[in-house]
């Protein structure tokens, strides 16, 4: 018994300390560039989009960033204040079983659209193992959804943190999930408009046009977390 709570205690050291840990950054990502999106106790820098609510549903425990799900108040998207154009964006998330959610860039905040999804496209978070739309080519974890699919599937199991990166120069994209580049592709162009001629967002006429704007974390209704968002832009 006394070896069991000696075990609990090391336990709960160590995920304090990794706590403590996390949403920081190092001497040298500071002199590169780097700043922090979640300072790790706040959602200073974030907002639902189009101030739709309060945001309270979007709460923090533990060095993370989280939806809850069961809440009915403070539901929505939510938006960096900043827009940005050419950085690169790392982050890391986890989400509970059978959940979805997403990261959508270049978002556009007009009263015109009701939903970030009209004008940003997105980076797919999802548990591929059960979740419905795991069964649909491009809709899994890491695509860019409805119109790219990752080149190798690198995503963790439910409860696990993935590291997600996206970098973004000049309308060319790369996104990287778990340490492997898994979707290249460029915007503006006439390949990018015919791709979205044949995608669900053939109907929106505003998506994918903009060549910067709000980063935006997805209310898909299901608990996912986030924590370590970082960003650097690039000139």
């Amino acid at each position: 018994m006394k070896c069991f709570r000696t075990l609990v205690i090391t336990l709960m050291i160590l995920s304090s300390l990794d706590s403590f840990s996390q949403n920081k950054l190092t001497p040298a990502e500071e002199k590169a560039g780097w700043k922090l999106l979640f300072d790790g106790s706040s959602t200073k820098g974030w907002h639902v989009f189009n101030n739709k609510s309060d945001g309270a549903a979007w709460k923090i425990a533990d060095g993370e960033l989280y939806l809850d799900s069961s809440s009915k108040e403070g539901r929505g998207d939510i938006v960096t204040d900043s827009e940005y154009e050419n950085y690169e964006l790392t982050l890391e998330w986890k989400v509970s079983a059978c959940a979805n959610s997403g990261v959508l860039f270049n978002v556009v905040e007009d009263a015109k659209y009701d939903h970030v999804y009209l004008t940003g496209p997105e980076m797919q978070v999802l548990d591929n193992s059960c979740h419905p739309d795991a069964k649909i080519h491009k809709h899994r974890a890491g695509d860019l959804y409805d119109l790219i699919p990752c080149s190798k599937e690198t995503v963790k199991p439910a409860g696990e943190w993935n590291v997600a990166k996206i970098i973004a120069k000049n309308s060319k994209y790369e996104f990287w999930l778990n340490g492997t580049k898994v979707v290249t592709f460029a915007m503006h162009d006439a390949a990018w408009d015919e791709m979205v001629k044949n995608s669900k967002f053939k109907s929106m006429p505003d998506f994918g046009k903009a060549k910067k704007g709000h980063i935006a974390l997805q209310d898909h209704g299901d608990k996912v977390s986030f924590r370590n968002i970082k960003i650097r832009e690039l000139k």
